[in-house]
């Protein structure tokens, strides 16, 4: 912590959090999780100036726009890193937005398609049995058949015969990881956290659905 004079051009941490649309708990929790270095204090109190707002923005820029992990965010922000450091960790983080972009694109695309459908009830669309072949992981079943397409995929692709029992409960959700070990229960793909919030468990909306189907349909 600096323990350097503080001048009179100094605001609290109430006045440097809103500065950034932040709650001080939030630049409170920053500090503690190494993303912040604390600042001076006065009279008990944290007291930011100049140098220590602008690393408040660099944490903010991180956190809410990069949206990089705590952990990740505070190699970026805490000042300690190399600059190959810093930059392997934005790389990465690169990386796994494009995979999220691509994602976005392909949620994009299919909304865009399914706006040029003319039928009421989309269950009845002529098109449909094309896109569940193509967008859905089991697809349909020879002939056409999602009954024996769905039977298949609850029996793991297993005969009849083989399959094992159902089981009366329901498997418990996975607790979530430390944030530093943070794998989405679905794919086992990292799961970004949300600056602000609780902590995510799965990594987009489309594998938390999965997980929710798997577990309605061990329920049935």
């Amino acid at each position: 912590m600096s323990t350097g004079p503080v001048t009179k051009s100094a605001v609290s941490i109430g006045e440097a959090a809103a500065l950034y649309e932040l709650a001080p708990s939030t630049v409170r929790w920053w500090e503690r999780r190494g993303v912040l270095t604390p600042p001076a204090r006065d009279g008990g109190g944290r007291r930011y100036r100049d140098h220590d707002l602008r690393r408040l923005g660099v944490a903010y820029l991180c956190r809410v726009v990069g949206r990089l992990p705590l952990d990740r965010a505070a190699v970026v922000t805490s000042g300690k890193a190399t600059l190959s450091g810093w930059q392997r960790v934005v790389g990465e983080q690169i990386d796994l937005l494009d995979q999220e972009v691509e994602q976005l694109r392909a949620a994009r695309d299919y909304l865009r398609h399914l706006l040029r459908c003319e039928t009421d009830d989309m269950a009845e669309c002529p098109v449909l049995e094309g896109e569940l072949a193509r967008n859905t992981p089991v697809g349909r079943g020879p002939g056409g058949d999602l009954v024996a397409a769905a039977r298949a995929a609850g029996n793991g692709g297993r005969p009849a015969r083989s399959r094992r029992p159902a089981r009366d409960e329901t498997p418990p959700d996975q607790p979530a990881c430390d944030e530093k070990a943070a794998r989405c229960p679905g794919c086992r793909g990292p799961v970004a956290q949300t600056p602000r919030g609780r902590p995510r468990t799965y990594c987009s909306r489309a594998c938390q659905q999965r997980a929710y189907r798997a577990r309605r349909d061990t329920r049935s």
